[in-house]
């Protein structure tokens, strides 16, 4: 057989690179001792599985748990955007039938309630902002669409940078301005993103809407998204409440703290938010509530009788051994690094879930998900002996909303970063007035010190 050249340079880069990899494993690797024995923070967690304090905020709080004699005592969690519990956020907005993630928005950023005036300043401000400038789309989305949907919207951030006549000023004022046009634009950004990659990825029809300045941000990604751009009250309702839950987590999370760390360098707003979207990219951050719904459509092809409780749990146990599923032995939804006896995301959203359920018929898949979260905690002492304490997490559910909106599961998580655009915002701009200094922690080096060989002794 006759080799081309680029064949043959790739056989020789394939071959040098399997070679390499298993050197690179072998050179970097380190012995897990050390970390005891050095005291190492590892994941920014301490010895009793709290976080390390490396910052002050005044943006989000989660609570979990309480620490008693340096252990941590479990409680009903609670999540405050800027002192408030976001459940009377949500309710209020519930009670009164009204949209209320640009409220959320304007708390967070500004940090305090809006009154009506303010709040629809606020709002037509994002309204005149929704659209991307001129041949935006065309030139950097379109052009180059991703398969990754998060991909497609960092590179997307970054570009925005280039049509900014003041991208590198982070004066307060200005970094504002440019918080406020990063939010109004996400809807377009993901949506616009999505039709890219259907239409080229896919082989489907390209479907591209203009934004509607005077819907709100879950209107706007509905019409946005779907080919005849309709959608129900309660669906942009419960879109809503979703994006109000996901707008923001307190400082340690993974995308907030990379907010942070990027924004103490002093660099522009596109990238710090360009990193933020990064991390949240990640399947152990934003890239989970994609999983669960993976996870529940493998349940449905294996199990006979989804329907039939004795056989779910079954399963569940085959992937808590990890023998089914994903084999990583975990049920995805359920835990978290913070809160313990509940998520009051997750409880609020399942009720909106079970209605939604009722509303679309779905009541078969719902109880999955509520067997999910009933069973599992008790399963996990049967079958591997823990006595931790868990209980579902906002994906679980959210997973589930997702679909019962026929959202397509690859906006899953850009539409979680479309949320928490408001609260990376709120902490940038928390990280240049109060931050100061650039976060530099510590590595300790652990290699012996070795004599340079030169190259004909080698």
């Amino acid at each position: 057989m006759e080799y081309t050249m680029d064949k043959i340079n790739s056989q020789r880069e394939n071959q040098f690179i399997t070679k390499m990899s298993d050197k690179i494993y072998c050179n970097n690797a380190i012995d897990p001792s050390y970390y005891q024995k050095y005291d190492v923070k590892r994941g920014l967690r301490n010895s009793n599985g709290t976080g390390v304090l490396v910052g002050l905020t005044q943006i989000g709080d989660v609570q979990g748990y309480v620490v008693e004699n340096d252990k941590k005592v479990p409680i009903e969690g609670k999540l405050l955007y800027r002192g408030i519990d976001v459940k009377e956020i949500v309710n209020s907005c519930l009670k009164e039938k009204r949209f209320g993630y640009e409220e959320t928005s304007y708390l967070l950023l500004f940090g305090e309630l809006p009154n009506k005036k303010e709040l629809e300043t606020y709002k037509k401000i994002l309204g005149d902002n929704r659209d991307v400038p001129s041949n935006f789309t065309k030139d950097m989305i379109l052009t180059a669409p991703s398969k990754n949907i998060m991909n497609k919207i960092a590179r997307t951030v970054l570009a925005l940078y280039s049509y900014d006549p003041n991208p590198d000023d982070i004066s307060i004022s200005n970094v504002l301005r440019q918080s406020i046009m990063l939010i109004a634009r996400f809807p377009a950004m993901i949506s616009y993103a999505y039709q890219a990659k259907v239409r080229y990825y896919d082989n489907q029809s390209l479907h591209l809407h203009y934004p509607d300045p005077e819907l709100s941000s879950s209107e706007n990604i509905l019409r946005l998204i779907r080919p005849n751009s309709e959608y129900s009250k309660l669906e942009a309702v419960l879109l809503d409440i979703a994006l109000i839950l996901h707008a923001e987590h307190g400082g340690g999370n993974n995308s907030a703290f990379t907010n942070h760390v990027i924004s103490s360098s002093g660099t522009d707003t596109y990238s710090a938010i360009a990193a933020a979207v990064g991390s949240l990219k990640g399947p152990k951050h934003g890239g989970a509530n994609t999983v669960v719904l993976e996870m529940i459509e493998d349940i449905k092809d294996n199990v006979k009788d989804y329907t039939n409780e004795k056989q779910v749990e079954n399963y569940l146990v085959k992937i808590l051994k990890g023998e089914a599923f994903d084999r990583t032995g975990l049920v995805y939804g359920m835990g978290h690094a913070v809160y313990t006896l509940s998520d009051p995301r997750a409880i609020l959203l399942k009720d909106l879930a079970r209605q939604l359920a009722e509303e679309k018929d779905l009541q078969e898949e719902f109880k999955i998900y509520d067997f999910i979260e009933r069973r599992v905690p008790s399963l996990l002492k049967e079958v591997r002996g823990e006595e931790k304490i868990i209980s579902a997490n906002v994906d679980l559910y959210s997973g589930f909303i997702y679909r019962a909106l026929n959202i397509p599961i690859e906006l899953c998580t850009p539409l979680f970063a479309t949320a928490r655009i408001s609260g990376w915002c709120a902490h940038r701009i928390e990280e240049l007035v109060a931050g100061g200094r650039i976060m530099r922690p510590a590595y300790k080096h652990v290699k012996e010190p070795r004599p340079y060989v030169s190259i004909e002794e080698r």
